[in-house]
């Protein structure tokens, strides 16, 4: 039998008898020369499993010198034991006995084929696994007889990672959403199952056509121009597009296109995702028409009204024209409704409301404010205040002449009934909805104090209110720098009454006099700008608060929650300022939460989007404020990175009373689990308001229930009370 060869000094091979190790003795210097320049790891044994040499590449990808590796029985070093174990169980249930793990696992069919291949795992010396592909050979000599093996590992970890990448690729392109595929010149070449189900399209019917097989003729070329701009421009591009599916129904879909580069830049593929958003559209249509109009008469409600306000304020500045607001009161209603009924006094109120859109021109507004009390809203009146005011007193005669005509409201009893009118001018935005609806309310007063079934101006007169508006600004200017404000806290709970966090709220406490209502100041701050810094003082001392709050147990997982105006969020430091307060105090910004409104949703939106990503960045969360009360649509609320909704504490008062409201708040409810958006009731005051809300999905909730707006103090003095049932708190919980 052949010796085992020897190692000769700085690990060149030798054989006994002179022969090299696979008896060619003039390939010795050769052999060790390929060996120990070889691009794969080389490790030759003995029949018995020694480790006799082991190469460069071998030192390299194991991380063990020459020294630590030879005359080592290599099963035990750098082979993984688990992959050892596994094969040796293999093989006992082969072989029928027992298989120690050790190199048998290797060699045992070496007998019938000289060469085996497998994938494996090594270790390397400091602990590190990856994956290999070892082939095993065996060495014989001229008689046949096994006088060593060597084993040729290659790194295949990459090749596993794009193994990996290709499966996960695969169940990818099969999930719940559409999928397409096309070539530069949009011809499609795969589509996946979902786009079958969606489309009605099978693969075969789909591949080789263009995604013009979809379009269903609702957006013109500009739409289309648009939409490969933005691909051009950026490679991606993202919206609302309605197609068409192979039984000719037209769907709304949220679509998302991808260009693809090939190794030279160019274009080679675009990938087309999209999804059904109908539910999601007829849950926004819903949500829009409960919110925005009255359900008896159909007619816009205070909220659009408010929305078509502001929009006649920005035309007025364009364009110099007069507006008018007038506000509607029918005389004695309430006899009628109290000796009739409400049902003979929702009649008449649905007949007025005809008689209004009937009385107007086409783009003026007739609304309900709620019970008798109804506002037309009339536009581009004129540049001359004098005769602005005749067409508005012009038509409020006519408003009045048609309501005093008499009603059928039951059989054929008629009744009669008069209207009483305010009217206030504007022109512009110097006023805002608030200051125009008071000044027509109080011109309202003027009539019916007039003896009513009248119409009356607002005048110069009536600046009694105004002036202490004014003198409330002036001392709105110094209460900031006289330290007069006050910032509370309002509990925040999840649906087993869990504290989860607060909200922060603003209070006004002018030296020696009472305390000033949140809705007194907040709006003229924001109309004077005064809510900049004043929301900067909020900022930083809610990050104080979070920082010293992170140093307590039972505070330090609670989240804080900052009101954050349109005003304040747009000027240019924003990002800038909420760090630079959250460094300063070392506050946590995961424990920071700012709440916007839907208001600052609708303009400069990739401005508005690139700031809030930039905070979320640094782990600030965003929750949208008063949800329902503005109008954001699905199209603007998927780009941005809100985590929660809250809905408007208006909806939830009524929620157990008034259908309209319930159905508001379920739609909201909806559509925050299909966006994945958390969603908070505020305003929760009963215990049958937080059952209704909790038994349709409703996770978070704020109000009364459990716990007024206090003070960091109170707050942190009875914070052990919490979590308990309203009923358990004690009286000074609420203050």
């Amino acid at each position: 039998m052949t010796a085992a060869p020897e190692l000769a000094p700085g690990g060149c091979l030798t054989a006994c008898r002179g022969e090299s190790a696979f008896g060619l003795p003039e390939l010795c210097a050769t052999q060790n020369a390929i060996f120990e320049h070889a691009g794969r790891a080389i490790v030759l044994t003995d029949p018995a499993g020694t480790i006799l040499y082991f190469n460069r590449a071998a030192q390299q990808m194991l991380g063990y010198s020459w020294e630590e590796v030879t005359r080592q029985a290599s099963p035990l070093l750098f082979h993984c034991p688990e992959e050892i174990a596994r094969e040796a169980a293999a093989l006992s249930a082969k072989l029928q006995r027992p298989v120690a793990p050790g190199f048998e696992v290797f060699v045992a069919d070496l007998d019938a084929d000289s060469r085996q291949d497998r994938d494996w795992i090594y270790v390397h010396k400091n602990g590190r696994r990856f994956p290999v592909n070892l082939a095993i050979s065996v060495l014989r000599d001229a008689t046949g007889q096994v006088f060593g093996y060597l084993g040729i590992a290659s790194d295949i970890s990459e090749r596993c990672r794009m193994e990996q990448d290709l499966r996960i690729a695969a169940i990818a392109f099969e999930s719940q959403a559409a999928i397409m595929v096309t070539d530069a010149e949009q011809s499609i070449l795969r589509v996946n199952q979902a786009f079958s189900a969606l489309t009605g399209y099978s693969a075969e019917e789909a591949i080789g056509q263009t995604p013009r097989l979809l379009k269903s003729g609702r957006q013109g070329p500009e739409f289309y121009l648009a939409m490969w701009n933005a691909l051009s421009q950026n490679g991606h591009w993202e919206g609302e597009i309605w197609n068409r599916r192979k039984n000719g129904e037209i769907f709304p879909e949220w679509l998302t296109i991808s260009a693809v580069p090939d190794a030279q830049g160019q274009v080679a593929n675009y990938v087309s995702t999209f999804s059904d958003i109908s539910d999601l559209k007829v849950a926004e249509s819903e949500i829009h028409h409960l919110a925005f109009y009255d359900p008896l008469t159909t007619l816009p409600n205070r909220r659009l009204l408010l929305n078509r306000l502001d929009k006649a304020g920005a035309a007025g500045k364009r364009n110099g024209q007069y507006s008018a607001l007038l506000i509607i009161d029918i005389d004695h209603f309430k006899t009628l409704n109290d000796t009739l009924g409400h049902d003979v006094g929702d009649r008449l109120l649905i007949e007025v409301a005809s008689r209004l859109r009937r009385s107007v021109r086409e783009g003026d507004t007739a609304a309900r404010l709620g019970g008798d009390e109804f506002v037309v809203m009339l536009e581009a009146l004129g540049s001359d205040v004098d005769w602005a005011a005749i067409q508005a007193e012009t038509v409020a005669e006519k408003i009045r002449a048609t309501l005093c005509e008499p009603y059928c409201l039951q059989g054929d009893a008629e009744h009669f009934r008069s209207a009483s009118i305010g009217i206030s001018l504007f022109c512009g935005q110097e006023k805002s909805a608030d200051v125009l609806l008071k000044q027509a309310d109080i011109a309202l007063y003027k009539a019916k104090d007039a003896g009513r079934n009248a119409i009356r101006f607002f005048d110069t007169a009536m600046q009694t209110a105004l002036d202490e508006r004014a003198g409330l600004e002036a001392d709105l200017r110094r209460a900031l720098s006289r330290g007069e404000f006050v910032l509370y806290v309002q509990p925040q709970v999840d649906a087993e009454r869990q504290l989860t966090g607060v909200e922060t709220l603003l209070r006004w406490q002018p030296a020696g006099k009472p305390l000033v209502p949140p809705g007194d100041f907040i709006p003229l701050a924001e109309e004077t700008g005064l809510i900049v810094p004043i929301g900067l003082w909020v900022l930083d001392l809610a990050c104080a608060n979070l920082a010293r709050w992170a140093r307590d147990e039972r505070t330090r997982g609670l989240t804080m929650a900052v009101n954050v105006s349109a005003r304040q969020f747009r000027q240019a430091d924003f990002v800038r300022q909420v760090t630079d307060a959250l460094a300063r105090h070392g506050a946590n910004p995961c424990r920071l939460k700012l709440e916007l409104t839907e208001s600052l949703l609708l303009d400069n939106v990739d401005e508005v989007v690139a700031k809030m990503q930039a905070l979320r960045t640094l782990g600030v969360r965003f929750s949208l404020d008063d949800f329902g009360t503005g109008y954001a649509s699905l199209a603007y609320l998927k780009r941005y990175p809100f985590e929660q909704l809250k809905i408007d504490r208006s909806f939830v008062r009524d929620i157990t009373r008034d259908g309209d409201a319930a159905a508001i708040v379920r739609a909201v409810l909806a559509m925050g689990d299909t966006l994945r958006l958390g969603v908070v009731a505020e305003g929760v005051e009963e215990n049958t308001q937080y059952a209704y809300l909790a038994e349709h999905g409703c996770r978070f909730f704020q109000g009364y229930l459990f716990g007024r707006p206090m003070s960091f103090v109170t707050f942190e003095s009875q914070l052990d009370l919490l979590p308990a049932a309203a009923a358990d708190l004690p009286d000074n919980w609420e203050i």
